[in-house]
């Protein structure tokens, strides 16, 4: 597997052109808005364009060699490249998710958004822009929200924050007011085969193939899942619904078995993952008419959308709250097919 630099270093970008292009027009025409969104789903390259914004913004924006070169492109040897790459840049603040114990994500919490108002209230060490990237804005709490809405309603000069988000509805609707969006889609099926073929060459051309369409347009997500045993996850979400509605318990319990035996729980995730997916897809489908898998009988849509909602809940309290992953898998499973 040949990993892609974390998106702070990373030099290319997949298929977001038109939106690279926006930003870079907005800002070399003098319209430049103080605060953007861009929002997409998980993986899809929102991380990257922010991170490519921040990097050419610093460089002083400059223009493109030929018309051929991508927007926003800076050389990977760039002195603002590396220094960003590194973390050094006198100019620039960043805020994320971070990880805290036995590896569990947290959110982003008030202070550290205090932290980014009184880095903004100072004058540009290098007397050009300075740039706040905060990535999966869905993870701030309210309060830290609100702080952030203050810095959005009264911008300083020469500040600009980029926002990414997978879930824009989680968001407060006086922040969405206060920022331009832009939008992030999946990649091309096209596209996907190219940036995976370089990220996977070992991988079969089959089995890529069987990753771009579980990824659904999203790099970052065939990455995961590639990591994650995101094909055989799959395979077992598709024998668990094939026995539907009435799984052997013995198969059950050796598929909890399989899916507890990894100590990172990346298959534990994975399978709750694509099982909700499956589920979702399978909902939609009936609602428009067409045509409802066999396992859906028996229950209504909005049982069926109890259910899903459910099974998100309970693989999200599993891996918080370091509990019991076999008897989750039990739990969930046997909630869908009583």
């Amino acid at each position: 597997m040949s990993l892609p630099p974390e998106p702070r270093a990373n030099p290319a970008l997949h298929g977001h052109d038109g939106a690279a292009a926006a930003l870079r027009d907005a800002a070399l025409s003098g319209r430049m808005h103080h605060g953007w969104l861009l929002a997409g789903p998980a993986g899809v390259g929102k991380a990257t364009l922010a991170w490519r914004y921040a990097r050419w913004m610093l460089a002083g924006m400059p223009r493109a060699e030929s018309e051929a070169e991508a927007p926003l492109h800076l050389p990977a040897g760039h002195a603002v490249f590396s220094r960003i790459a590194a973390g050094t840049h006198a100019d620039l603040r960043a805020l994320a998710p971070g990880t805290g114990e036995k590896g569990k994500k947290t959110i982003i919490r008030v202070d550290e958004v205090r932290d980014l108002t009184r880095f903004l209230a100072m004058t540009p060490a290098e007397g050009g822009w300075r740039v706040v990237v905060i990535e999966a804005l869905e993870a701030m709490n309210e309060q830290g929200q609100n702080a952030l809405l203050k810095t959005l309603e009264e911008p300083p000069p020469r500040a600009v924050l980029v926002l990414t988000t997978a879930a824009p509805d989680r968001l407060l609707p006086t922040i969405r007011s206060r920022v331009r969006r832009l939008d992030l889609f999946p990649l091309e099926p096209s596209l996907m085969d190219g940036v995976l073929a370089r990220w996977l060459p070992e991988m079969a051309e089959g089995d890529r193939a069987a990753l771009a369409r579980l990824a659904a347009g999203s790099p970052g997500r065939a990455l995961a899942l590639a990591e994650g045993e995101g094909l055989a996850m799959a395979r077992e979400v598709e024998g668990f619904l094939a026995r539907m509605p009435r799984p052997d318990p013995r198969e059950l319990h050796a598929l909890a078995d399989r899916l507890a035996s990894k100590r990172d729980g990346s298959a534990f995730v994975t399978f709750f993952d694509l099982l909700r997916e499956s589920l979702a897809g399978a909902l939609r489908q009936a609602g428009r008419g067409q045509g409802a898998a066999p396992w859906l009988a028996g229950r209504g849509l909005a049982d069926w959308a109890g259910l899903w909602d459910m099974l998100g809940r309970l693989a999200d309290e599993t891996e918080t709250l370091n509990l019991d992953r076999k008897q989750a898998v039990l739990t969930g499973l046997s909630r869908l097919s009583t």
